[in-house]
């Protein structure tokens, strides 16, 4: 029985362009549980190496990608100053796919409609390899940490704090 052919996502053709190594990993989607944590679930892998993609805009350089471990949570404060703001903020759902192309779930930081400035939490040289969305949900990017900051020319940066870090609320 062959094997279903998986479609090459405009991330995977853009890495192929750049001759950047990858693979790409399909996995089982649950639309009731779009979490990092279902994906990390679903491929076997340790949270720590499934990283989210996030889109926040700053009040005084616009939007800006932030991409952090699965478990973790952007801080809103250290994006703010690793970003060149004074306040940022999550863009709300409904401008995701008009701003970047990608919808909730599927949202990558290779290919969006626009380069924008790029921050990868610190944790991501702790890794041999990562995933990240492929720009459709339920298929990941498995790719070297190094590759992706170098092509999405991305700063590395404390700008997450982990779920299990009790909030300022608490």
């Amino acid at each position: 029985m062959a094997h279903a052919k998986i479609e090459k996502t405009n991330a995977a053709r853009l890495l192929d362009r750049a001759k950047i190594a990858y693979e790409l990993i399909p996995y089982m989607v649950d639309e009731k549980h779009l979490a990092a944590t279902h994906v990390a679930e679903q491929l076997g892998e340790p949270i720590e190496c499934v990283f989210k993609t996030l889109v926040l805009k700053g009040d005084k350089e616009g939007y800006f990608v932030c991409v952090v471990p699965g478990d973790h949570e952007v801080d809103l404060k250290a994006a703010a100053r690793a970003s060149g703001n004074k306040k940022v903020a999550l863009i709300p759902m409904k401008e995701l796919l008009p701003t970047t192309g990608y919808i909730r779930g599927g949202c990558c930081p290779i290919g969006m409609k626009k380069q924008f400035p790029t921050y990868i939490h610190t944790t991501v040289l702790n890794h041999p390899f990562i995933y990240i969305s492929a720009g459709v949900r339920g298929l990941q990017l498995k790719l070297s940490p190094q590759d992706l900051i170098t092509f999405v020319r991305a700063k590395v940066a404390p700008i997450s704090s982990s779920d299990e870090a009790p909030s300022e609320e608490e």
